[in-house]
């Protein structure tokens, strides 16, 4: 659930735009959580890559709880690529400073996955309220 959760607030950080035509007044929080957008991006991406990996290494899950798996894969891979994203400029900052042709390539990458951002923000959305509702579904009593 709080996986769930998370993943909504990430979405909305990653589309701004459509949180600002809704509340207009959202722009002073959005502006707070500004400096610390980088670091939120990494911490979501580790997350959301070390989540496809435990995924991939779990496929016993999928016989388990098929629609289950799908969500954990879908968030992750989602909570992967939007921490890509809004983490991208510290990325290349921190890790690939030292080497041109790796910063060129992420930089590239980015720049394909800029127009879907939006898409991708409102898939997060719906894949985190599905985590939150799943896990009051298919909690066992």
């Amino acid at each position: 659930m709080i996986w769930g959760i998370s993943l909504v607030l990430l979405s909305i950080i990653a589309v701004p735009s459509l949180i600002l035509s809704k509340k207009p007044n959202a722009k002073e929080l959005l502006a707070k959580i500004e400096p610390y957008q980088g670091w939120i991006g990494i911490v979501f991406c580790f997350l959301g890559v070390w989540g496809v990996i435990t995924a991939i290494l779990n496929l016993n899950w999928l016989s388990l709880a098929p629609i289950w798996w799908v969500t954990i894969l879908l968030g992750n891979l989602v909570s992967a690529t939007l921490g890509f994203m809004l983490g991208s400029g510290l990325i290349n900052k921190l890790f690939l400073s030292n080497n041109e042709s790796a910063k060129a390539k992420a930089e590239e990458f980015r720049e394909k996955l800029a127009p879907k951002q939006g898409k991708l923000g409102l898939l997060g959305i719906a894949v985190g309220v599905w985590m939150v509702v799943a896990s009051f579904l298919f909690t066992i009593a």
